[in-house]
């Protein structure tokens, strides 16, 4: 996949605009898809940063944006907001509920300017309910819809899924999913601009819909580390190998399952795998005998077979893995090794075109490419 600096804009998505309100987590994640995808995404920065340490130069959830710097708390900086909203399909903001109505910059106002806007609004809790205006974080919110008690052993603390679960994927996804629905409905005859509230709870909740359809089957019991896909069942789940490394097994299928026990030596050893009752009994052969050989070992003896079984790899080693480096998962861009945009397409392709945005270094090029002078006044002398 083509990694190019400042080149053409290319993907699904070339030609929407949209203007980002600088905040963290979720809303700049869906932003940078939005940009992977083709949008011409401005994020708003505001002077003093969006509260995060990080580095700008390696905040990659900003790759493929254009930034401005504009204070809403100062005199004029709604208006010129607005400026740019007049001209954008979407706008993202992350604030808590009321804030950017506070500032100038809420629904009403920037429908008054752009009737067909998909504005976009990123939370935790959602715009309204009892917890709306309160703080929180992705393990507070997965921790409400029942996602996060479902994730560990049965006799330990839930397992924390980094911010993956909440943030990313029951947020940013959601958020996207909902900006490129009302993006539809804007542009068929009739159609208009919308507000879409993506609250994580919501979403979170939503990627939970097999597991209760299984809970009022009888299929699945309500309590971590007791079910097929939770870590309680010995044949789909992970393994410590020899030189503490693990391997994931996710035999679940029959014939998948008779080539799992061929491979790792256990044929005529253990008990049925439908034996529920033994399954303490095969869960312990199983351990042993992952702990005779290396990571590397298992890796081989199970390549190109169909038994479901892969080697756990940390962050820094994915990328050379032999599948993923073969077709381009990650790529490379501004000495970043990074993930490569998804989903993938035939005629539009995604690609990284730009480094992570610097607050404010954009504002010329934005006055120019969407003829917004306004962004001037704030923004260059901040951009050096």
């Amino acid at each position: 996949m083509a990694a190019t600096e400042n080149g053409p804009r290319s993907g699904p998505l070339a030609g929407v605009r949209v203007v980002e309100l600088a905040g963290i987590g979720p809303g700049p994640f869906a932003a940078m898809l939005l940009a992977d995808l083709g949008a011409d995404v401005v994020r708003v920065d505001r002077p003093g940063g969006a509260g995060l340490s990080i580095d700008p130069a390696y905040d990659l959830t900003n790759r493929n944006k254009r930034s401005v710097l504009i204070d809403l708390k100062s005199d004029g900086g709604a208006e010129r907001v607005l400026d740019l909203v007049e001209r954008a399909d979407v706008l993202i903001e992350g604030y808590r509920p009321g804030v950017a109505e506070r500032l100038g910059v809420g629904p009403e106002e920037c429908h008054a300017r752009n009737p067909k806007l998909v504005y976009g609004r990123m939370t935790g809790w959602g715009q309204d309910g009892p917890l709306a205006q309160h703080a929180g974080h992705d393990i507070s919110y997965i921790a409400i819809t029942g996602a996060l008690g479902m994730i560990g052993k049965p006799d330990e603390p839930p397992a924390v899924p980094a911010n993956l679960v909440g943030d990313y994927a029951g947020g940013s996804l959601y958020l996207v999913i909902g900006v490129l629905a009302a993006l539809q409905h804007a542009g068929t005859p009739g159609g208009s601009g919308q507000v879409v509230d993506a609250a994580i709870v919501d979403g979170t909740a939503h990627l939970t819909t097999m597991i209760h359809g299984m809970i009022a089957a009888g299929g699945w019991q309500d309590r971590r580390g007791s079910n097929l896909l939770d870590g309680g069942c010995p044949f789909y789940g992970n393994y410590q190998t020899a030189d503490d490394q693990y391997m994931a097994v996710g035999a679940l299928e029959q014939q998948f399952y008779d080539q799992f026990i061929e491979l790792l030596g256990l044929t005529g050893q253990v008990p049925a795998r439908k034996d529920f009752d033994s399954w303490g009994e095969l869960r312990a052969a199983v351990a042993a005998r992952f702990r005779t050989r290396t990571r590397e070992e298992w890796t081989a003896v199970f390549e190109g077979s169909d038994a479901c079984v892969a080697p756990v790899l940390s962050l820094r080693e994915a990328p050379g893995h032999p599948h993923l480096s073969a077709r381009g998962t990650f790529t490379e861009h501004g000495g970043i090794t990074q993930p490569a945009p998804a989903p993938r397409f035939s005629a539009t392709p995604g690609e990284v075109r730009r480094r992570p945005a610097q607050p404010g270094a954009d504002a010329e090029e934005v006055a120019r490419d969407w003829d917004v002078p306004s962004v001037l006044r704030e923004g260059r002398g901040e951009a050096r």
